[in-house]
């Protein structure tokens, strides 16, 4: 795919999320969830020692680490004056101190992580991700390295400075580097036509085509705890639409909470391993 190195294969390449609800208690800032994060590396470690040929793009939300800061000072919405920048700045190092976390953890599970910090070179406009350097990626990928990102801040044309979610990423890398597959690890099992961490009796939807997700959407609330990129509503909005966009792809949302379940996704993913699966087709 890239004439600047080692070509990547498309069928071989898949992007995986470790969603903050998962990997951080976002009832409380800052606290991180090692353990569970220590189980994942490990799954993914078992993923490609199982298949050999998967290359993997990683990145991981911010949970109560990112949005319980940018909601305190609004980036989000906008950066303007001296103590929205100095919140900005403030963000990011928290955005910062749980990657290093994570890729410490992933390192400690013998799997190649290579940090590469968004904001180092996003552009937004309105908060829209407008450009981001893939270069130091497709290297990445062509030397079997397993490039890690996560949510971050990052400049824009017109708010001064905003926050990119994961999913954003994902989305601007998939339409470039063109993945078989992206999956989502979070708290919940998938997709639910309603909370169920609210409600025990919400049912699931064990997958989301071009023919339900109408009624799909209309079910779909809002996250259950703080999160400035607009929670689950709007990550199944921008996976849809990116499916919608990219012919083939597959878009996995499983449990973290359930042990085996990002592996088994990982290694036999033409099988379902439960959550819910999004494709257009």
């Amino acid at each position: 795919m890239d004439s600047r190195g080692a070509a990547i294969e498309a069928g071989d390449l898949a992007f995986v999320k470790l969603g903050g609800s998962v990997i951080t208690d976002k009832r409380a800032p800052e606290t991180a969830r090692p353990d569970t994060i220590a189980r994942l590396a490990g799954e993914i470690a078992g993923a490609l020692s199982g298949r050999p040929g998967l290359r993997l793009v990683l990145g991981h939300g911010s949970g109560s680490f990112g949005h319980v800061a940018a909601r305190r000072y609004g980036t989000r919405q906008g950066v303007q004056g001296e103590a929205g920048w100095a919140g900005f700045a403030r963000v990011a190092t928290i955005a910062a101190r749980l990657n290093r976390l994570v890729a410490d953890t992933c390192l400690a599970s013998d799997l190649p992580i290579w940090t590469l910090q968004p904001s180092a070179s996003a552009r937004c406009q309105e908060g829209q991700l407008l450009a981001l350097e893939t270069f130091p990626i497709e290297q990445a990928l062509a030397h079997g390295l397993v490039p890690l990102v996560y949510g971050d801040v990052a400049l824009d044309a017109v708010q001064g400075g905003t926050i990119i979610s994961t999913e954003q990423i994902f989305a601007y890398l998939a339409r470039r580097l063109r993945p078989s597959r992206l999956v989502l690890v979070g708290a919940v099992d998938g997709v639910f036509e309603g909370d169920p961490l609210r409600d025990p009796e919400a049912s699931p939807v064990p997958e989301i085509t071009a023919a339900n997700w109408p009624s799909v959407r209309t079910a779909l609330g809002g996250s259950y705890a703080t999160d400035v990129t607009g929670g689950m509503q709007a990550k199944v909005e921008e996976m849809v639409a990116l499916v919608r966009d990219l012919p083939g792809l597959v878009v996995h949302l499983v449990s973290g909470e359930r042990p085996g379940a990002l592996e088994a996704t990982l290694l036999r993913p033409t099988e379902f391993s439960g959550g819910t699966v999004i494709r257009w087709e």
